[in-house]
């Protein structure tokens, strides 16, 4: 009977640590089982990890901007320090600094080749410049062409820095190379805000005359820019000691003596003194060479047409014309007369594959 009582107990032990088992099993199963799926990724490589720990933009900027054996030293003036920057990614930076992101894309790859034309002329031409530090070809200031990096761009476009940041470098992208070019050398690609309705001839502007800077009119402008107009006022006590003149009676102030080829002030007679626009623009700190001044009181009333030197591309033109579907070509070829869009890698064999020592 005892034999059998304990033999009928172990019939039971059999039937029931099966099912001990089997929960065991699954206890250890649902421990365990985040530890099994977390091991295969923290065994990933270490390129891995580390493209996953990069800023979006930062990656998308590794890989979208075109690749240039040539590089640019740009004096970065706020650092006080010379940073060499990969052409394209220069170009870029320039683009971003220099046209608002939120352009259309045609008028932004007009840009492009304006800054990629001014840094290529700039490194075929490079000299002595008093005002640079050693090594720099340019600086990052309107001296030569504004330059932010990413880091400055991130901080100033804030929540939109990846979308506008992408426009830029697609129009960098499709113009990859290209350059403005007058028989075969790159042009002097000036560009400015906003015309008065006309660009201007260079010579009415600068000494040296381009038959590429053609006054051609430009009435895009008047409708786009916020920048068309403005009316400031200045105390005639002002206006008198930065022009060295006296101003006795109010009404308007000068005559015309001349006029440039933009319809601006090419010469205005004050009393006996006569002045060129330039110069009245430049001791007042006015927009535009196309003013009038009125004097009211003891107040100058000052209002400008345009915003700008007048020479070469309207940004606010370019902007005009790409909204009625015109290409970055047909908008360059408009404000430069006579020109050709080059390849510069020709041009780089002649000697522009500058290395920094």
């Amino acid at each position: 009977m005892v034999e059998n009582n304990i033999g009928g107990h172990w019939n039971v032990n059999v039937k029931i640590k099966p099912l001990i088992w089997i929960l065991a099993i699954f206890v250890a199963i649902i421990v365990l089982l985040p530890t099994i799926l977390v091991l295969p990724f923290s065994s990933a490589p270490p390129e891995w990890k580390e493209e996953k720990a990069v800023h979006p933009s930062e990656r998308m900027l590794a890989l979208e901007i075109p690749h240039s054996d040539i590089v640019v030293p740009v004096f970065r003036k706020s650092m006080d320090t010379v940073e060499n920057i990969p052409l394209e990614e220069y170009v870029a930076g320039v683009v971003a600094s220099e046209m608002p992101a939120n352009f259309e894309l045609e008028a932004l790859k007009a840009q492009a080749l304006t800054a990629r034309t001014f840094i290529v002329k700039a490194l075929l031409n490079r000299g002595k410049d008093d005002s640079l530090p050693e090594g720099a070809v340019v600086s990052d200031t309107v001296m030569h062409q504004v330059y932010k990096g990413n880091k400055e761009l991130e901080t100033l476009w804030e929540d939109d820095f990846d979308e506008k940041i992408e426009k830029i470098i697609k129009a960098v992208s499709e113009t990859k190379g290209q350059i403005l070019t007058y028989e075969g050398d790159p042009i002097q690609a000036s560009f400015f805000s906003t015309s008065n309705g006309f660009t201007v001839n260079s010579e009415d502007y600068w000494k040296n005359k381009y038959p590429y800077l053609r006054s051609v009119e430009s009435p895009w402008d008047k409708e786009e820019s916020p920048k068309y107009t403005e009316t400031i006022q200045l105390p005639v006590s002002t206006v008198e000691q930065k022009l060295g003149v006296s101003l006795s009676k109010n009404g308007k102030i000068g005559k015309v003596v001349e006029t440039t080829s933009g319809k601006r002030i090419g010469k205005l007679l004050i009393g006996k003194k006569e002045f060129t626009g330039k110069e009245i623009r430049e001791k007042l700190e006015l927009r535009s060479t196309d003013f009038q001044m009125e004097k009211k009181g003891k107040q100058v009333s000052i209002t400008t047409r345009g915003y700008g030197h007048g020479v070469g591309l309207s940004q606010y033109g370019a902007n005009g014309m790409a909204k009625e579907g015109k290409t970055y070509k047909e908008i360059v070829h408009y404000y430069y007369k006579g020109i050709e869009i080059t390849d510069y890698k020709p041009i780089a064999d002649k000697g522009l594959a500058y290395q920094p020592q």
